[in-house]
């Protein structure tokens, strides 16, 4: 009897695990023999980073709780690997499936394998080639020492051939965010407040901002923030604030009326506004993947993306940091002269399937 342990912790986790849960679940219900275990390292303890995602997506409530959230990243990583080998000595599986690029990502792989415990990595392979980006690191760690790669495009696959991972260990199967995006389009739900109270389809914009090249500067924030007001040409743009960046916002007093910053929202609620906007103006990886199935206008302010089939089949257009080179894009979004998306291999949906076949054929 195979028994899986799947760790989440951070807030893109969870859209991942969501459809590999609902798999297993499905399975079990069918009489196979099988037992998986989820734990939760408290990367993201806030209720909005957390707590909604679970009710959202009908995730199962977690096993373990490890309470590693807070602190440097170093104070986090070490607090969650000690956690994370007592839970593993407590309860020692066949095989710890870890997802994405977080700081739990990393630390649990470690921990799992010093156990002699194997390590299937669900979205393995992807490269930015940017090391000044903490999630970098956690993906080229994870993947030095993990045993199944779970991959979404051939893209990951080439890194990994390059890296000199063995074909057997590379299983190309699409990208478990997308299942849960497929899944949960239909209960997609206007948020609630009086800022969202109007709001008109293809007339307004969604941006999200986090990342420290974009909102450590003061100076470059501003700077792109007035950028942006000034190429959306007054359309509504909704903000929402992720932690790290309402408080150098709050120091500058950016105002607009056309601005609306709010709180983090709900998936359900974010991906609403996302499907509906005319754009969207971001610096996240995973927003490119779910702007891209959309057909929704993606602009991401990076000078690299690890998810290069966004750019090459799907929505999105990789601007950079400098604010001087927004205004022929949002020119183009404007006009209705954006591209269309593509269709990128396998990302229809049935990806956790494939992940769950492949895992109870190796452990049965």
């Amino acid at each position: 009897m195979p028994i899986f342990t799947i760790v989440a912790g951070a807030r893109p986790n969870f859209m991942k695990i969501a459809p590999i849960i609902h798999t297993f679940q499905k399975q079990q219900k069918a009489g196979t023999n099988v037992v998986y275990r989820l734990v939760h390292t408290g990367q993201h303890y806030d209720k909005k980073m957390s707590g909604d995602f679970f009710d959202q997506l009908n995730i199962p409530e977690p096993d373990a709780n490890l309470g590693g959230g807070g602190g440097t990243q170093a104070e986090q990583t070490a607090a969650i690997m000690i956690a994370f080998e007592k839970e593993l000595m407590e309860n020692r599986p066949d095989l710890v499936i870890v997802v994405g690029d977080v700081t739990s990502t990393l630390a649990c792989s470690i921990a799992a394998k010093k156990l002699q415990i194997d390590v299937a990595h669900v979205e393995g392979g992807i490269r930015s080639g940017d090391l000044s980006m903490p999630e970098e690191i956690n993906r080229m760690v994870t993947d030095s020492i993990t045993d199944h790669f779970f991959t979404t495009s051939e893209i990951a696959n080439s890194n990994l051939r390059k890296a000199g991972v063995t074909e057997e260990k590379i299983h190309f199967v699409g990208n478990t965010m997308i299942d849960t995006l497929k899944a949960q389009m239909p209960n997609f739900k206007k948020p609630e407040g009086e800022i969202f109270e109007n709001l008109s389809p293809g007339n307004y914009f969604v941006m999200t901002m986090h990342r420290p090249a974009n909102v450590d500067q003061e100076h470059s924030l501003k700077a792109m923030i007035d950028a942006i007001l000034e190429g959306t040409c007054g359309l509504p743009i909704f903000f929402p604030v992720h932690p790290r960046t309402a408080k150098n916002l709050q120091n500058l007093g950016i105002q607009a009326p056309n601005l609306h910053m709010c709180e983090p929202l709900g998936y359900l609620e974010f991906n609403y506004l996302v499907k509906n906007a005319k754009g969207v103006i971001t610096d996240s990886g995973g927003v490119t993947e779910e702007t891209s199935v959309m057909n929704v206008p993606c602009i991401t302010l990076r000078d690299n993306t690890e998810r290069a089939e966004t750019i090459h089949l799907g929505t999105n257009e990789l601007v950079g940091t400098d604010p001087k080179k927004l205004k022929p894009y949002l020119e183009k979004i404007m006009k209705g002269e954006w591209k269309q998306y593509q269709g990128i291999p396998l990302w229809d949906g049935k990806t956790a399937e494939r992940i769950v076949q492949i895992l109870t054929e190796s452990y049965s």
